[in-house]
């Protein structure tokens, strides 16, 4: 980092209260649809009108939110992603919806998916042209740009960072910021900024980041693979201390999208990811084809107890406490009622592993008796204290994952 950079991120510092971003959303993690892992900048409609990006796709994925259950569990957002636009904005400087694909409008699918209980989210890239070459937000039409998502009604902007220099992020993320608050209209703010400047201080300044963004990438961009889980998984975790303490309720750490429905991951390998995603307090978007998805995963993603682990109130994100020399790891949030979320991981290949342990060597103390409940089977596992053995059987590439909660009496159990 060059001294010119470092002068502007203290100066930044100094004036983020003035950038704050003042819109009371996302209290918990965000959750609901996202376009880009499932169908990309797919646009060739004639071809295939079900699978592309148009105003059809947004409409039949908010009728399946709200019919199929999902709405109800806090699956709220239908996000679109990059190439929704056309190649050039119109003579008044205004962004314009690609006029075959989206015929009706912005305005006009808002207006849908507000009838159906939803809320509409849109993209935007802080730099000359979208990662895709469509036309970007740069500095000068910050304050266009979010009077014109307001005026269609939109609920959440993404603004990505392709096609942009260092200083026109440090610049231009803060300033929409503003700008959202002056429209008068809430709208959650999703900021790619972090995962373009190396995701961590001093680049990164996340003090600032928790003022003027409801939610930030990190990191790159997931991909539908084993692989790429474990390689977010592994930054996250090493870089825990930095990002732990920065999630909190109305700002996230967003690892990226849930890959779950799609066809890179196996089953176990799904229920991992969602497990994982839960404990670290992630925003909970899928992006896979609802019209089409199996009832094993309908199953994972619809999970009542573990979506109310990830909404839980106090926001805490969780953290990996150990890392064994036979490929197990533990992650534990801490809860709301004195209660906890524990993740036991295998990286393993060969065969279920029997992992023996006790709450104490998770770092649980006291002298508290516990009960916990399987959040996957919902078996319950009752006295339990910190020096009780117990052993958890994990599945190859898979999870099991705890509520664990003190008890005194059936009264003072969570969730009933």
């Amino acid at each position: 980092m060059d001294w010119a950079m470092k002068l502007l991120v203290a100066l930044l510092a100094l004036v983020a209260p003035g950038f704050s971003l003042e819109n009371g959303l996302m209290r918990t993690p965000p959750m609901g649809w996202l376009a880009w892992e499932r169908y990309r900048c797919s646009i060739n409609c004639h071809e295939d009108p079900d699978n592309c990006i148009n105003e059809r796709l947004f409409m039949a994925m908010a009728d399946r939110l709200a019919e199929d259950g999902w709405r109800e569990l806090g699956y709220v957002y239908v996000n679109i992603d990059d190439c929704w636009m056309a190649l050039q904005r119109d003579e008044g400087g205004v962004l314009v919806p690609d006029p075959e694909r989206f015929p009706s409008g912005i305005r006009a699918l808002a207006d849908y998916v507000h009838s159906r209980g939803l809320k509409l989210g849109i993209y935007g890239d802080m730099g000359s042209m979208t990662c895709m070459g469509y036309p970007g937000t740069t500095l000068a039409t910050v304050a266009l740009d979010a009077q014109t998502f307001a005026s269609w009604g939109v609920d959440m902007l993404k603004l990505d960072g392709c096609y942009s220099s260092s200083l026109e992020r440090a610049l231009g993320y803060p300033a929409m910021a503003k700008a959202l608050n002056n429209t008068g209209r809430p709208i959650g703010y999703s900021c790619s900024w972090p995962a373009y400047d190396g995701g961590l201080p001093p680049e990164v300044n996340y003090t600032l980041l928790a003022d003027i963004c409801n939610l930030w990438r990190n990191f790159d961009d997931i991909e539908d693979s084993w692989q790429s889980v474990l390689s977010i998984v592994d930054w996250f975790s090493e870089h825990q201390d930095v990002l732990q303490p920065m999630a909190g309720p109305g700002h996230w750490n967003d690892p990226d999208m849930l890959l779950i429905g799609n066809y890179g991951l196996s089953f176990e390998q799904a229920k991992a990811q969602m497990a994982l995603w839960t404990v670290l307090a992630a925003p909970l978007f899928m992006s896979t084809d609802l019209r089409a998805i199996s009832p094993q995963n309908v199953d994972i993603l619809q999970n009542k107890l573990m979506i109310r682990i990830n909404q839980d109130p106090l926001g805490i994100q969780g953290r990996r406490v150990l890392k064994t020399k036979h490929h197990i790891e533990v992650f534990v949030r801490p809860l709301s009622k004195d209660a906890s979320a524990v993740v036991f991981f295998s990286r393993r290949t060969d065969m279920p592993y029997r992992y023996r342990t006790s709450l104490g060597a998770l770092n649980f103390t006291g002298h508290a008796l516990y009960e916990a409940q399987d959040v996957y089977t919902e078996n319950v596992i009752s006295g339990l204290t910190r020096d009780t053995d117990f052993t958890v059987v994990i599945n190859p590439s898979g999870v099991v994952m705890w509520h664990v909660y003190p008890i005194v009496g059936k009264e003072s159990l969570p969730w009933l």
